[in-house]
């Protein structure tokens, strides 16, 4: 039963790291509300003093514990990974009772970034926490938004930290894929893109328009290869 005890527990871990990315939603929402310090601006103003529109140790409190959460995150990704390539390594042993296809497994770890603008289309297409659908859903996501740029238009438009990307207009996992993400941001600037994320347990539909804006790339997020 080793299967469902590694089933178990990628279920619980996500369900961890779901709670992760909801607190760190929300330290972004707080901090990049209009006229609030963001994620790395100043704390002073522009003669150097503690600027007395903003709660400077909350600020940083906010800060220290979203790094945190960061790298809390990072750790539970892994761990999943760890037990989603031992879960497929097991279905592909002689004595797997039914052959599963696992070309979807991502084992580099390296990581892009490249900006999103997005029109906010997306729909719930029904939540994927039952056991049934456990390994549909983890074989397919190959990048990871760890990062959005405050103002970007990944922020304005939708996208959330966390998000996994299942698919960005054409490109699906395969080799090549840092090339291909920013291949197909350039090909489709100013055009609608389809996207599929993976968001809490959910499969998440997004239109996204890459885009020129005023920070780097098209898209104002980071993108890290699972």
């Amino acid at each position: 039963m080793v299967g469902a005890d590694l089933k178990a527990e990628i279920m619980k871990l996500m369900e961890k790291r779901s709670a992760l990315e909801a607190e760190m939603n929300a330290i972004i929402e707080s901090l990049c509300q209009p006229g609030g310090p963001g994620l790395s601006r100043n704390l002073v103003d522009s003669e150097g003093f503690p600027r007395a529109d903003i709660d400077i140790p909350t600020v940083r409190a906010n800060r220290c514990r979203l790094a945190v959460l960061r790298n809390d995150h990072e750790d539970i990704t892994e761990k999943i990974n760890q037990n989603i390539q031992v879960l497929h390594s097991a279905k592909l042993a002689p004595t797997s009772v039914a052959a599963e296809d696992t070309s979807d497994m991502v084992t580099n770890n390296h990581s892009t970034n490249i900006g999103i603008s997005a029109t906010s289309n997306y729909s719930d297409l029904g939540s994927t926490s039952s056991a049934m659908n456990v390994d549909v859903i983890l074989s397919k996501p190959f990048a990871m938004v760890d990062e959005i740029t405050e103002g970007s238009p990944a922020a304005e438009d939708g996208l959330q930290l966390g998000d996994q990307v299942v698919k960005f207009g054409h490109v699906e996992f395969g080799e090549n894929l840092l090339q291909r993400l920013a291949a197909e941001a350039q090909a489709n600037r100013g055009q609608a893109l389809p996207m599929i994320v993976l968001r809490q347990g959910a499969i998440i539909n997004l239109t996204v328009t890459p885009r020129v804006w005023e920070g780097r790339g098209l898209l104002g997020c980071h993108f890290r290869i699972l």
